[in-house]
């Protein structure tokens, strides 16, 4: 596959050591942290707030105050939607968009391709594939084989990362384009199955619910689901962070990148996996999410510039904001409904692709 590199990301990676150079795009990134920072504290406040029933910004921190405090609900008021059922889930939606943000632009690093996204290794289509199978094969609320729903999907994202692992490692290479094309078939491959499996959903019922998670969903977040992906997004930031320099070098092409002692094949082997469990991990609790991870890194980098040490916590923080306005979008749109969190971001996420294939077209 034809790299198709942003120019940005290479010249500032290129020019890294010059402190002119790095003033002002450090300066942008601190200002849109700060902002980014408050907007996500608002979008959080909001989605809380606002729902099927509006809860009063007073009534809100007077149950979170007594959630922190460990007391337990208070009967006749709204302890219960505020601290059980919209605190877990707008903190999860911050999660998986931070999450997200930070794997789409890993993942654009890791194979050279702007139009790249979390779910091109096929490491989704497995969780898919093992999400569906606990509810269509699963037997009551236990799931297939006695898991849960979570899971399911997290050991099926296992099991295509391990597939697609075997694939590119074949011949002993690791380029972006054998790394693409061997997570597009295995994900075809799986999606196959996954389709068939939702054939033979046993209600209209079962077949809604698979058809929902599928399209992306947090309606079943808990304060037991938080754990494991705030670590895996926090360890993965971490992971990331460290790589910032070596993430600019391979926007270069592999030679340059080697020339400046960077180990390309180590490094790619690293991302694919941060990148495959990061994802993993974050599909299982939400379902296949889609845009979230495309635009992201593009919309950063036109304001921070494309250094990684620098575009890294400025997508996930614009990655929490994005994923959190969408699920309260989701939630409220349509009176006594709800709308799968994957349409919405496909209608946002689709124009701003087109409007960035416009502007790439425009500039040669």
């Amino acid at each position: 596959m034809a790299a198709l590199e942003p120019a940005s990301p290479a010249a500032e990676a290129a020019g890294e050591g010059e402190v002119g150079e790095e003033r002002e795009p450090g300066l942008r990134a601190g200002w849109a942290g700060a902002v980014l920072g408050a907007a996500l504290l608002a979008a959080l406040v909001a989605s809380v707030c606002l729902g099927s029933s509006d809860v009063p910004l007073g009534d809100v921190w007077s149950s979170v105050v007594r959630g922190v405090g460990g007391q337990e609900p208070v009967p006749g008021t709204r302890d219960l939607i505020v601290w059980r059922l919209r605190v877990p889930r707008a903190l999860l939606a911050a999660v998986v968009g931070a999450g997200l943000g930070l794997v789409g632009t890993a993942v654009q690093a890791l194979v050279r391709n702007p139009l790249a996204d979390p779910y091109l290794l096929g490491i989704s289509s497995g969780a898919s594939l093992g999400a569906v199978a606990a509810i269509v094969l699963g037997a009551g609320a236990g799931g297939l084989l006695g898991l849960g729903l979570s899971t399911a999907a997290f050991l099926g994202a296992l099991a295509s990362f391990a597939l697609v692992w075997f694939m590119a490692r074949r011949g002993g290479g690791f380029s972006p384009l054998r790394l693409v094309l061997a997570g597009v078939g295995i994900g075809q491959f799986l999606s196959g199955f996954t389709h068939y499996l939702v054939l033979q959903a046993g209600d209209d019922q079962q077949t809604h619910g698979v058809l929902f998670w599928m399209m992306g969903s947090l309606g079943d977040a808990q304060w037991s689901t938080l754990t494991l992906p705030v670590a895996a997004v926090l360890l993965g930031l971490a992971a990331l962070l460290a790589r910032a320099r070596a993430l600019d070098a391979l926007l270069m092409g592999d030679e340059t990148a080697a020339g400046l002692g960077v180990d390309v094949v180590r490094l790619r082997r690293e991302l694919f996996v941060v990148t495959s469990v990061l994802t993993g991990v974050l599909v299982s609790v939400s379902g296949a999410i889609g845009f979230v991870g495309l635009m992201v890194p593009h919309v950063c980098r036109m304001v921070v510039g494309g250094a990684h040490r620098r575009l890294l916590p400025v997508a996930a923080l614009f990655g929490a904001v994005l994923l959190v306005v969408v699920d309260l979008v989701a939630r409220t749109a349509l009176p006594d409904q709800e709308l799968p969190v994957g349409v919405v971001t496909a209608l946002i996420g689709a124009p701003t692709l087109l409007y960035l294939l416009d502007r790439r077209l425009e500039r040669g």
